[in-house]
């Protein structure tokens, strides 16, 4: 039932936010000279996938783990993407394609081993990553492993139809504060 919202809902908004997207794909052109990040990320069953998002960083930035990059890299326009939440708007494509699904872990990079080991020991990755999840609006984020891989295997233990909608709306309503930046 959880894929077919999620086909349903990311099919809807690339349609009805084609224009946000087409505006912040040229406020990203002029910002960065690349609006769109493609990086490779861990999927379900730990299979390779590469996630879409809008540029926040200038193009030059080393490929981290955002709790691991500096905060100047971030361009002023990536601010307000990050703040915002609307650098995630290309990951429907991801969600459409059935790489991720609106409501689950957040997908890590393959170079987080032991995000990776602590997921993989509580069966995360039996499930498509997300957009959002539990640990996303209760601001647990990949510099806590074991947490993060903790909240994520609690959520998939009770996630349901209400759950799935109540972490979307939280997310949409600015419940938690996304990836942190040190700095």
């Amino acid at each position: 039932m959880i894929r077919v919202f999620d086909v349903l809902f990311s099919l809807l908004g690339l349609i009805v936010g084609m224009p946000v997207l087409l505006v912040l794909w040229v406020i990203g052109l002029f910002d960065t000279g690349s609006p769109l990040f493609r990086q490779e990320r861990v999927g379900r069953f730990k299979r390779p996938f590469v996630l879409v998002k809008f540029r926040t960083m200038r193009p030059e930035t080393v490929s981290v783990a955002s709790h691991l990059a500096d905060a100047s890299a971030v361009t002023g326009f990536g601010r307000f993407l990050r703040r915002t939440k609307l650098d995630e708007l290309p990951q429907l494509w991801n969600v459409l394609k059935g790489e991720m699904s609106l409501v689950g872990p957040r997908p890590c990079l393959f170079n987080q081993t032991e995000l990776i080991e602590e997921r993989e020991k509580r069966g995360v990755y039996k499930v498509r990553p997300g957009i959002t999840g539990l640990a996303q609006v209760n601001d647990i984020d990949m510099s806590t492993p074991a947490l993060l891989a903790e909240t994520d295997a609690k959520m998939i233990a009770s996630l349901g139809v209400r759950d799935y909608f109540w972490y979307i709306f939280l997310t949409v309503t600015g419940k938690g504060t996304g990836d942190r930046i040190k700095g």
